[in-house]
């Protein structure tokens, strides 16, 4: 998993952990049941504080896209390669509707009466 951070920046590095976990994921490099490298590892590979990488990978976690399993370190989530392809398409929509100038209610309304 070759993967690499922006140290210049403005997004936080916890985030941009998250976000490149996400994208191999989402584009197969990393397959539902793989085991992630450890986050000394990680952290190592990155040059990042190991704490660092364990906020991003908990924020996996808590999206369900990664599953930490004692004495089996963590792995990749069940259906997490369809739910990181989501989550990615979500963000952007965002993305753009906060450029567009829309808020994050008028995007959940906008959302609401499509269904």
């Amino acid at each position: 998993m070759l993967l690499r951070l922006d140290t210049t920046s403005s997004l936080p590095l916890h985030e941009q952990v998250a976000a490149a976990i996400r994208r191999a994921v989402a584009e197969g490099e990393c397959a539902p049941g793989d085991r992630l490298p450890s986050a000394r590892e990680l952290s190592l590979m990155w040059d990042v504080n190991a704490n660092t990488v364990l906020r991003g990978l908990r924020a996996l976690r808590d999206e369900g896209l990664l599953e930490f399993r004692r004495g089996r370190g963590v792995t990749v989530a069940a259906g997490a390669d369809q739910r990181a392809e989501l989550l990615d398409r979500v963000r952007r929509l965002t993305e753009d509707a906060a450029r567009l100038g829309y808020s994050r209610s008028e995007l959940i309304d906008m959302i609401r009466g499509l269904s």
